[in-house]
């Protein structure tokens, strides 16, 4: 094996890119802007380009390097093709031969939520595991299914897109995706907003430091606190997400879920939640899954990449 590969993940506003040994250390991390203009026609250049430079740079020559693995924020199917990513302007094409011809290297290209969730079991929350489903918690609810070490895109790029069940057929309100009810309005860190906003609405009399002006964190810091009325809404959240992922065990039966996204930073708050009331739900045989938090943070992308174009 060679000892050297990059990491690259391509975010709407910046790339991050990171320079890696096949052993998995990361040596260095760097961003280049992601120039969106064009259909994006210069952002796989750029990415080219940057990558010559740090080769350069640390003397490195390019018969050491293994390749480049790649996370892209849309559907990647298992052949290196983009089906659709409109934030970035492009549209069907293969975007591991684009930048495989403009480099000279081997590269391998995933979507950004799925390679995350390998960096994770590569190096972070799931290491240890083979089987594992990554949730990320943040402005949506995103995730990642990997099996025996082995990302599962599903036949369009969209498995793991656990956000977008739908989990009450009662919601008047629409998701982003544009159905209704979706598992996102409720447990992403907007969603858990909107929860408590309904429930403070719904109870104004009852004693509580939440007031209307607030955000996730506000909100699970209050729950640390043992504010009564932050509790029940973190109960209802964790209601929610825990029969969510029940529903996804019956299916994937993974040995562990790691939590990730910004909404994570909570702490094992979080996890215990979520834990509680999916022992509630789950198939016993899947009851005694193990819950972890992730700890790659933004790097996870650029860790993923590089497992997968090590394997």
């Amino acid at each position: 094996m060679k000892e050297y590969a990059f990491g690259v993940d391509i975010g709407g506003t910046t790339v991050k890119i990171g320079l890696f040994t096949t052993a998995g250390g990361l040596m260095e991390t760097w961003e280049i802007p992601t120039r969106t203009e064009n259909g994006g026609s210069l952002i796989l250049g750029d990415i080219a380009e940057s990558v010559k430079k740090k080769l350069e740079e640390m003397n490195i020559s390019a018969d050491d390097v293994e390749g480049i693995g790649m996370g892209v924020p849309g559907p990647v199917d298992e052949a290196g093709n983009v089906l659709k990513c409109a934030n970035l302007g492009w549209g069907f094409f293969n975007v591991e031969k684009e930048l495989g011809s403009l480099t000279g290297f081997k590269v391998k290209a995933g979507n950004d939520a799925n390679i995350a969730a390998l960096g994770e079991m590569w190096q972070g929350g799931g290491k240890g595991y083979k089987d594992i489903v990554m949730v990320t918690l943040g402005t949506g609810v995103g995730g990642g299914i990997i099996l025996n070490e082995h990302i599962l895109p599903g036949t369009n790029g969209a498995a793991g897109e656990i956000g977008h069940m739908t989990i009450n057929e009662e919601e008047e309100e629409t998701c982003g995706c544009g159905k209704k009810g979706c598992l996102e309005q409720y447990t992403s860190a907007n969603g858990i907003v909107r929860v408590a906003k309904r429930y403070l609405a719904a109870h104004p009399d009852e004693k509580t430091a939440l007031t209307m002006d607030l955000n996730s964190k506000i909100l699970w810091d209050e729950v640390k606190k043992g504010d009564e009325v932050a509790v029940k809404i973190s109960d209802e959240w964790g209601r929610i997400i825990g029969k969510g992922l029940a529903l996804v065990s019956c299916v994937v039966d993974p040995q562990a879920f790691v939590i990730g996204g910004g909404m994570s930073k909570a702490g094992e708050c979080i996890t215990e939640k979520i834990k509680e009331y999916y022992k509630l739900y789950a198939f016993h045989a899947s009851r005694d899954v193990e819950f972890r938090l992730a700890t790659l943070g933004n790097n996870a992308g650029i860790y993923g990449g590089v497992k997968m174009v090590l394997d």
